[in-house]
């Protein structure tokens, strides 16, 4: 090929889920960029002298490679696509953990915009559907504040709600009471962090897990504290948990309001909050939408069957 821009790919498994099935994500990526995308060997190769297509080509093909917990499909190419039309070189977005032990890019335009309120706000509600990326996107940003030793630690919370149940009853101490509730929290530092800095991280007490009750009468000083599943905390804990910060500290609060799990008629927190503080300026409040599930392109299909069944 005598112009063009290739990758070469080391890990064959991963070029043939670039591919996709039928080379269905090439054909993508194809018309995006007008211009032919082959895999020849271990490479991925775009025909064209066009530096901006190349550049545009290696930047697609780079987030791809960098996004080993999804299989590439031609949904998530078109996401990807509409991020990249949204921003500009200066404004690029994305999350580097330190000591290039990762770099986590946005699949969506609301996903570059979390990214970057993230990095500007001192809080941020980052709300919408299962499947967005909100706490991976969330967990990414908190991991970088703490191993680039800008906050000293990150407190994980989540209410805890649970039909029949409460954390008294079930066995173990605190910890292994609470890992049930904060598994999709761990499982984004897993895919974030090799193993070993994790147990570091774990080892140091820079990783601390708190039900969200046992927050009351706390100041949280240089932290980034992620508040998970927050549609499930009531109005009284919203309250408690926005007045724990202290200074230098970080708040991430992610959920899905029409996802609530408390009880009756008992009035949603996040919903309040989102109400009460949209007009502060200081606050960064970003709203996730069914576009930017990101997961299997069945989970879209059904989360959309059933925003139709409520209406």
């Amino acid at each position: 090929m005598d112009t063009g821009y290739t990758i070469v790919v080391g890990d064959q498994e991963r070029l043939f889920s670039l591919c996709g099935v039928n080379d269905g994500n090439l054909r993508a990526i194809e018309d995006y960029l007008g211009a032919p995308v082959v895999s020849r060997g271990n490479e991925l190769s775009v025909a064209s002298s066009d530096e901006s297509v190349c550049r545009k080509f290696q930047i697609i093909v780079e987030r791809l490679i960098s996004s080993n917990t999804e299989t590439p499909c031609p949904d998530m190419i078109a996401a990807l696509v509409s991020s990249l039309e949204h921003e500009t070189p200066s404004e690029e977005a994305y999350i580097q953990i330190p000591h290039g032990i990762k770099r986590v890019y946005p699949k969506t335009v609301k996903q570059a915009e979390l990214i970057q309120r993230l990095q500007r706000n001192e809080i941020v509600f980052a709300v919408g559907p299962a499947g967005t990326g909100k706490t991976f996107i969330a967990v990414a940003e908190a991991l970088r504040l703490v191993l680039s030793r800008q906050a000293r630690k990150m407190v994980l919370t989540r209410p805890v709600v649970e039909a029949g149940e409460s954390l008294g009853f079930l066995p173990g101490d605190l910890e292994q009471k609470l890992s049930p509730y904060l598994r999709p929290l761990y499982d984004s530092m897993e895919t974030l962090l090799p193993p070993e800095i994790l147990r570091k991280m774990e080892d140091s007490r820079m990783i601390e897990m708190a039900p969200l009750a046992y927050m009351r009468g706390r100041t949280l000083d240089h932290c980034v504290v992620i508040l998970d599943e927050a549609q499930n905390a009531t109005p009284e804990q919203m309250k408690m948990f926005l007045t724990r910060l202290g200074e230098g500290s970080r708040a991430i609060i992610t959920g899905d309001p029409s996802q609530t799990d408390l009880p009756g008629r008992m009035s949603g927190g996040l919903s309040h909050a989102l109400d009460l503080l949209r007009n502060i300026p200081e606050i960064g409040i970003v709203q996730m939408e069914n576009r930017d599930v990101i997961r299997h392109p069945l989970v879209k299909k059904i989360i959309q069957a059933y925003e139709q069944e409520k209406k």
